[in-house]
This record gives structure tokens, C-alpha cells and sequence, in this order.
């Protein structure tokens, strides 16, 4: 027997139950990992939610860990019992003690490099590999948009930016989360709630504004977004942090500068084993060399039990960087 969350409604966080339960054999092509941290992310209120609807109840919840493989199932290579490991594409049931995961989905996680550390930002660096290497390759110089760049992806992006040379301009919505992000390396912020964002951009950039825009807020930002692009600029829609964009008029992207627009997902960018390593790679040698720094604050990490303290902490909007939750804690 070991303890998952799951749940059998959508709703809020009080549909999460902490239960036992048996974690079946590993199939073929699958390892079965005894996680020591899980990570949490936004996309997962959108699965409990029903944004991101579920087709079978009970469901477990969660997709990304770092943990240790317990056993092989048949026809896998390259992993064996004991290996240190993290995923971020799993299907639905991280927030468990043990996981099945298929074998191509997980990477090895470094010596160097803690389970908390792997767990809290696998995800998120997927994610900015995916926008800023992937989707549109952000070049030493480039000047761009970043909404919420004091979340967990935020604060990657803004390091993995100054990385590149680049100069990410991010939005927040404190002072407090302003000064987090400049730390982490936000050329420049905007706090939305009391400054204009495209008039913002218009004349940081000296009215040339930004040649891409990356928005995981949605609803609320989608026009401010639109009019910080130049002529023929990107809007990179990656989340729905304040509701899903609907009803959009075609006409508005031509209107504002024959403008294009994508809505990404890393399933679409990190398909297959050599994509994985090639985005593992590139970014666990950043952390390594300290050029992205992925800390958890005390007061965001949660024992498994917990996941609805976890929940309600990271809708509050209160949060800062990543959350996680401790199996046995």
C-alpha cells in the first residue's frame, strides 16, 4: 500500500483525498519511481477544476516529481533500480508516494542537483526551454514581454534570460514581486495593477515595442499583450491564469499590425527520447553552473497530505517561484 491524492468531483481544492491505495506492476516501457518530492503547478488547478476536464473518477493529479526508480518494467533500457530520475510528463498521479511513468518520459537527475530542486522546476524549465528556445528563439539583445514573471516559470525565465543577454521586460503584481523578478534578472517590470502594461513597454523600449509577447495569464492581459507587439509581432498564449481567451475577433490581429498568434504546449515541443535530452541537457547545465537558481521557500513546501493547503496557497495569488509537496511528511 502506498498514498496518493486523488479525487472524484471537479471542483476546488476540497475535492482532493488523500487515500491508500496499491500502486500496480510497472508495464512494459515503464519505470515505477518512489517520488521524495512532487511538484506543483498551476496546470494542475485546471485538471481538479475542470478547465482541463478528466474523462475517469477517481483521478489522480500531477504530472511532474524527482524521485528514485524501484523497479524496470520489461523492455526498458537505460534505467535501472536505483537511479535517480525526474519527470515532468507523466501521466495524471504524481501527487503520489509511487508512480508509474513511461521510460521516455523521464530523465536522469544529476548528482548535483537535489530531488527538491529537480521536482520544483522541471516542469517550469521545459517550459521556458519550450517558449524561449522552441517557440521563438529569444537572441542576446532581444527585448520582450513576460507576464507573471515572479511565478515558478517567471523567475526561470527572467535567469534563463539573462543568460541569453537578453532583456525581459516582466509583469507583477507587487513591488515585493517586482524586486524578485529584477533579482532573478528582469531587465525591467511593470506592476499591472498600477501601471499601464503597453504604455509601459511603449516607452521602455523607446516606442519600438517587443517583437514577442509570452502570456500564461490569458483573459486579462490578452489586450494589453496584443497592443505591446510590433508589426508583425508574436503572441505566445501559454496559460489561462484568469480564465481561458474567448470570442476572439480574427480581425483585431490584422488591425494591430498583422499580427500572428500561437497557443503552445510542451507536449508539442518535447515529443520523443532525443527532444527530452536535448532540453534536459541544455537546462540542467544552467542550473549547474548556477546560472538558474531554483529555490523553495519553507512556507511553499507541503507534506503529501496537504495538497489542499498547496492548492488554496498557489490560487491566492500569495505564492512566489515553486511549490512542493513531500511524500511521508
Amino acid at each position: 500500500m502506498a498514498k496518493r491524492i486523488q479525487f472524484s468531483a471537479h471542483g476546488g481544492p476540497e475535492v482532493l483525498e488523500y487515500v491508500d491505495f496499491t500502486p500496480r506492476e510497472p508495464a512494459a516501457g515503464e519505470v515505477q519511481i518512489e517520488n521524495r518530492a512532487v511538484g506543483i503547478n498551476f496546470i494542475d488547478t485546471y485538471v481538479r477544476s475542470g478547465l482541463y476536464p478528466v474523462q475517469t473518477f477517481p483521478s489522480g493529479l500531477g504530472t511532474e516529481a524527482a524521485g528514485v526508480v524501484a523497479k524496470v518494467g520489461a523492455g526498458v533500457s537505460g534505467f535501472q533500480v536505483g537511479d535517480r530520475v525526474v519527470y515532468a510528463q507523466a501521466g495524471l498521479g504524481a501527487y503520489s508516494a509511487v508512480h508509474n511513468v513511461v521510460a521516455d518520459r523521464v530523465a536522469h537527475l544529476p548528482e548535483a542537483i537535489s530531488f527538491e530542486q529537480g521536482a520544483a522546476s522541471f516542469l517550469k524549465d521545459l517550459t521556458v526551454y519550450y517558449l524561449l528556445r522552441e517557440t521563438y528563439e529569444i537572441t542576446s539583445g532581444e527585448t520582450f514581454l513576460f507576464h507573471a514573471a515572479a511565478g515558478g516559470v517567471g523567475l526561470i525565465a527572467c535567469q534563463w534570460a539573462k543568460a541569453l543577454g537578453a532583456k525581459l521586460i516582466g509583469t507583477v503584481g507587487s513591488d515585493d514581486k517586482a524586486a524578485l523578478a529584477r533579482q532573478a534578472g528582469a531587465w525591467a517590470t511593470i506592476n499591472y495593477r498600477s501601471e499601464n502594461i503597453a504604455q509601459r513597454v511603449l516607452e521602455l523600449t523607446d516606442g519600438q515595442k517587443v517583437p514577442v509577447v509570452y502570456d500564461s495569464v490569458g483573459k486579462d492581459t490578452w489586450e494589453a499583450s496584443l497592443d505591446s507587439l510590433q508589426r508583425r509581432g508574436l503572441m505566445v498564449s501559454f496559460g489561462n491564469a484568469s480564465g481561458p481567451v474567448t470570442g476572439v475577433n480574427l480581425g483585431i490581429l490584422n488591425q494591430k499590425g498583422s499580427l500572428y498568434v500561437t497557443r503552445p504546449s510542451l507536449f508539442g515541443y518535447v515529443t520523443n527520447r532525443a527532444e527530452l535530452d536535448k532540453a534536459s541537457s541544455e537546462l540542467f547545465s544552467l542550473i549547474a553552473s548556477g546560472a538558474i537558481k531554483v529555490d523553495v521557500s519553507a512556507n511553499q513546501i507541503f507534506g503529501l497530505s496537504e495538497a489542499q493547503k498547496a492548492h488554496r496557497a498557489l490560487e491566492s495569488r500569495q505564492t512566489h517561484g515553486s511549490c512542493l509537496l513531500i511524500p511521508g511528511r
